[in-house]
């Protein structure tokens, strides 16, 4: 007993040591991380926007708080369940979904090398070694020295993180999910940004829809008044064909505007998930206005665009390869242990002379490598070089797309203006010339010119309120939509891939007065 406790005590001791001294040189090290500390890189940032109009409401701190679904500054109940059902089913969106998912993933990878690795194995083998002569097969097999073998047996090793290289790595990760994060939101909210300008397009050719109509009535009551005219002997029959041809190059053109307007429809199936041909938007004039949006201030667009993040985060990402490169430079420890059973004899292979172990540390380093891991480092930084060219583009980008819907908002404000004065001068004229021809002071030519300047004024006047809604969305998603940095670590990425929809659901309406429907045709 006392020479078990003797022997027990002397295989006890240095393994101890050993692990002792292997863990401590392993906390001596593990704080030191090699490589260069990340910082935002510098960027030049405006301190206001130039094409803000006058007297444009500049955002306090509180309109920095989260305006979520950005789209209800519209109160169109529509377009906002469109945008629900496209949050919901959008193939885009479930795309970079999946991606964050995936980039989440990769972190809880990275991690998994702070641990050691445990390994189990079992194993059985017959062996033999020689072969012997004389006697029958069964006394000179056993004489072969033919036998058996079985262990079982766990195998662990560990790599403390000595230079950093794991930190570096995790880190490195951890950008990657935020930025797969800001992907995702960015594509979210493009996503809904292209469904409302696609939307407000529709209804500006819903509003043109109507003024052809409109005026395809008052041609035809222009044919009618030519036809009685010459009925009556005053007027030449090619004043008959030109009101023809007028009335039918109306009517070619109310046809033609149903083309943009099934491919707007289409566009929306696309965008909300669903097939083209099982769904369809009713018709409805745009009656719709751009409401105040109030302008962040330019420093406060670097937090609240997602793109500006994504690009940020991948600087970041790059920064922290350097750091893994430069690690490489420096030997590395691996701590290793194996311990188990074997025995020739099955039924004794879990008892204690059976087993066996063996641990210890083991000092690695590269001492040649034809300047391997010099280039490494060199791409590794010339890779954070073009993330950080990257990240400032898109920076200038950004302000770029504010200045130019905000110069599209102000001057499309003040043609508006000028353009409904010029529909109502067009209409007074067409009015006068139309009673002067059934005076007969003047010829027919006069009314067509006046048909047609009345027309186009009406159709430019449509146009300018598509555009101004279009500009509108334009803003918004330029600013940010509702998004902000801190959702990047409360993105979930729960959007799956949907499945394909057999037919387009109706949106239910609320409110007293009904309301038209998403409908399947």
């Amino acid at each position: 007993m006392q020479s078990d406790r003797i022997s027990r005590a002397r295989w006890v001791a240095p393994r101890a040591l050993t692990i002792a001294v292997t863990a401590a040189l392993a906390t001596l090290l593990g704080a030191c991380a090699v490589g260069p500390d990340y910082k935002r890189p510098a960027t030049e940032v405006p301190a206001s926007f130039k094409e803000a109009p006058p007297g444009w409401k500049v955002a306090e701190p509180a309109d920095q708080q989260d305006r979520g679904n950005w789209w209800t500054i519209y109160e169109d109940p529509q377009l906002s369940a469109l945008e629900d059902k496209l949050n919901a089913a959008n193939q885009t969106v479930a795309q970079f979904a999946a991606a964050y998912r995936q980039a989440r993933a990769l972190v809880g990878e990275a991690r998994a090398a702070y641990f050691p690795t445990i390994g189990a194995s079992a194993g059985a083998t017959r062996f033999g070694n020689g072969a012997s002569s004389g006697g029958n097969a069964t006394t000179a097999t056993s004489r072969a020295g033919i036998g058996n073998s079985f262990t079982v047996q766990l195998d662990a090793s560990w790599e403390p993180d000595l230079w950093g290289s794991v930190t570096r790595s995790v880190n490195a990760q951890k950008a990657g999910q935020q930025g797969a994060a800001a992907d995702l939101a960015n594509a979210r909210l493009s996503a809904q940004a292209t469904l409302a300008q696609t939307y407000f397009s529709l209804r500006a050719l819903d509003s043109t829809q109507n003024l052809l109509d409109n005026t395809v009535a008052a041609y035809q009551r222009s044919l009618q008044l030519t036809q009685n005219q010459y009925a009556a002997g005053v007027a030449a029959r090619s004043d008959v064909i030109q009101a023809q041809a007028q009335l039918q190059s109306a009517q070619a053109a109310a046809i033609e505007n149903g083309i943009q307007r099934a491919q707007d429809e289409h566009a929306i199936a696309v965008l909300v998930g669903v097939p083209p041909s099982v769904f369809s938007i009713p018709p409805i004039p745009l009656t719709a206005t751009p409401p105040a949006v109030p302008a962040q201030m330019p420093s406060a667009l670097l937090e609240r665009r997602p793109d500006i993040a994504s690009a940020e985060r991948k600087a970041a990402a790059a920064n922290e390869q350097i750091g893994v490169a430069i690690a490489a430079f420096f030997p590395t420890l691996t701590v290793s242990a194996t311990g188990g059973f074997e025995n020739s004899v099955f039924s004794q292979l879990l008892t204690l002379p059976s087993r066996f172990w063996t641990v210890g540390p083991q000092l690695a380093a590269t001492l040649f490598d034809a300047g391997l891991r010099k280039a490494k480092t060199d791409a590794a930084r010339a890779a954070y070089d073009a993330d950080v060219a990257s990240y400032r583009q898109t920076v200038l980008a950004a302000f770029q797309d504010v200045e130019d819907n905000l110069a599209s908002l102000r001057i499309l404000e003040q043609e508006i203006v000028v353009q409904r004065q010029a529909v109502e001068s067009a209409r007074r004229a067409l009015e006068i010339v139309i009673n002067e021809y059934k005076a007969g002071t003047v010829g027919f030519v006069n009314v067509l010119t006046a048909q047609t300047t009345a027309f186009t004024a009406e159709q430019k006047l449509e146009n300018i309120a598509g555009q101004r809604m279009v500009s509108s969305v334009g803003l918004v998603k330029a600013l940010g939509g509702g998004w902000d940095v801190s959702q990047m670590n409360r993105e979930t990425g729960d959007v799956a891939a949907p499945l394909p929809a057999a037919s387009a659901v109706p949106v239910a309406q609320s409110g007293v007065t009904p309301q038209p429907q998403i409908q399947s045709k």
